[in-house]
C-alpha cells in the first residue's frame, strides 16, 4: 500500500500556470504505475496523466502540450506541471497509484484526497 498526499492547488487566471505534488509514502513508490486524475462538480472523475516507474508518459488529448506530468522516484514524488490552464481544467485533481500500467480509473487502487484547482475566465 501506498499513501498519497496533494498540494499545489489553487486559484489562477486562465493561461496562467500551476504546479501540483503529490508525496507518496511506501516501500515500493518505484514499482507503482502513477497518474493525475480529476473530478469536476457534478461529473465523473476522469483521466489526466499518467507515468512509468521509468518516465515513459501518457496524456488525455485536451491537456496534451499544456501539462507535464513526472516523477521522482528517489523523493518518492509525483508532480502535474499544468501551464495555459482553461476554466474547463477547473476540478478536484487526484493523484493515484495503480500496479499495472494504465490510464483506467478502475485500475487505481491508491487515491490522495485531492487538491483544488480553480481556473477564472
Amino acid at each position: 500500500q501506498v499513501q498519497l498526499v496533494e498540494s499545489g492547488g489553487g486559484l489562477v487566471q486562465a493561461g496562467g500556470s500551476l504546479r501540483l505534488s503529490c508525496a507518496a509514502s511506501g516501500r515500493t513508490f518505484s514499482n507503482y504505475f502513477m497518474g493525475w486524475f480529476r473530478q469536476a462538480p457534478g461529473k465523473e472523475r476522469e483521466f489526466v496523466a499518467a507515468i512509468r516507474w521509468t518516465g515513459d508518459t501518457f496524456y488525455e488529448d485536451s491537456v496534451k502540450g499544456r501539462f507535464t506530468i513526472s516523477r521522482d522516484n528517489a523523493k518518492k514524488m509525483l508532480y502535474l506541471q499544468m501551464n495555459s490552464l482553461k476554466p474547463e481544467d477547473t476540478a478536484v485533481y487526484y493523484c493515484a497509484a495503480a500496479g499495472m500500467a494504465t490510464t483506467r480509473l478502475q485500475d487505481y487502487n491508491n487515491w490522495g484526497q485531492g487538491t483544488q484547482v480553480t481556473v477564472s475566465s
